[in-house]
């Protein structure tokens, strides 16, 4: 079998490193020296040039202006980003695009998706519900009156302040799941914002009655699962390249600290330590590309595509904590510099690994898909 990259998806990763390469990872001034001191927007200039080597569009079908490519593609920009802590709501957009397509109506899908593309809409997701920590559906009530009308709580909500629109999981008074895409300036609909752990500014959205066309409404069944999948997905790929750029990081800077006159990375316990790190991102790639080729063709599979969605969360979370734990202890006080950018690779970890569920969510998860699909011999 040929588990290589195909010629669409290496092209697409080739843009994205000439796109991210002039990205300071240290552009934002850090919130450990400053409460909040982050820019009031993304970078729109970054989005820009996003749209421009047509990266906006890369799951949008060619009658849209698309590439047509697949989640793997997505991932493999989404690596990239991850490299250099790209301020920019590329996977929450690109996802909420994909669903569009997927389940929106022609009209909307003829509206919409080419603006995406262009860079001249940008919309969000909504992902963690009221607290984080129950399904993210269960925290608005959708409900049928001329249209549809919204209330509720979204809490945690990523660029907020700067997308157009989000689209938010909900449940109809008779337990449905659905998909919302609402103007975040619609009436009823207010905004109460939210640091994040990277110093970003997130919001906590709060519903009144508010009230959307039925065609702003997605019913299709399994549409808010696979808005997760996606999500969680993206979310490994950004982890994997945060990963690999802090071992990166740590490489150089042992490979040129001397310690008795001879360089840190010579020593067995740093070598050791760092070994065990590229063993991580090894099993990180490896599961990530194993749960994007599922959820992007749907292949039968001893468990659903949510298993082995758990399964690259779970190494994703664990993955990239011990990664930065390691780099910020081989670097020593160093590390611990905040005019060098390894403070802020930690802070974005620490937002990726507890992001859409930490590694125990998705272990107690797995235990429940293991439950109700026992595994045979020949699996």
């Amino acid at each position: 079998m040929d588990f290589t990259f195909t010629e669409e998806q290496q092209a697409a990763t080739e843009a994205a490193k000439a796109v991210f390469a002039h990205v300071a990872p240290d552009a934002v001034p850090s919130p450990a020296l400053t409460a909040g001191a982050v820019a009031d927007d993304f970078d729109r200039d970054l989005w820009r040039a996003l749209a421009h080597a047509d990266l906006l569009s890369l799951l949008t079908a060619p009658e849209y202006g698309g590439a047509g490519l697949d989640p793997i593609a997505l991932c493999l920009v989404l690596r990239e980003a991850g490299r250099v802590l790209a301020r920019v709501p590329l996977l929450e957009c690109a996802a909420a695009s994909r669903l569009l397509q997927h389940h929106a109506t022609e009209a909307v899908r003829a509206e919409l998706l080419p603006r995406i593309g262009r860079g001249e809409l940008v919309i969000t997701t909504a992902s963690d519900g009221r607290t984080g920590h129950d399904a993210a559906e269960l925290a608005v009530t959708a409900r049928q009156d001329d249209g549809w009308l919204l209330d509720g709580v979204q809490t945690a909500v990523p660029w907020a302040y700067g997308a157009d629109r989000v689209l938010l999981p909900a449940h109809t008074p008779d337990g449905r799941p659905v998909l919302a895409l609402a103007p975040l300036t619609a009436p009823g609909l207010t905004r109460h914002e939210q640091i994040s752990t990277t110093g970003e500014r997130y919001a906590e959205l709060r519903l009144a009655s508010v009230r959307l066309t039925a065609p702003d409404v997605l019913t299709a069944p399994g549409a808010t699962e696979e808005l997760r999948q996606l999500l969680t997905c993206g979310t490994c790929a950004l982890a994997l390249g945060l990963g690999e750029a802090v071992l990166a990081m740590t490489a150089d800077y042992t490979g040129k600290r001397e310690q008795f006159g001879f360089p840190l990375a010579t020593f067995q316990a740093v070598a050791v330590q760092a070994a065990d790190r590229f063993i991580d991102l090894r099993a990180m790639a490896a599961t990530l590309w194993q749960a994007a080729w599922r959820i992007g063709t749907g292949t039968a599979g001893a468990l659903p595509p949510e298993g082995d969605v758990a399964v690259a969360k779970i190494w994703a979370s664990d993955g990239i904590r011990r990664t930065v734990q390691t780099a910020q202890h081989l670097h020593g006080g160093f590390g611990a510099d905040t005019d060098y950018p390894l403070h802020r690779y930690h802070a974005w970890a620490k937002q990726l690994e507890l992001s859409l569920g930490p590694a125990a969510a998705h272990e107690e998860a797995l235990g429940d898909l293991l439950a109700v699909h026992p595994l045979r011999e020949e699996d």
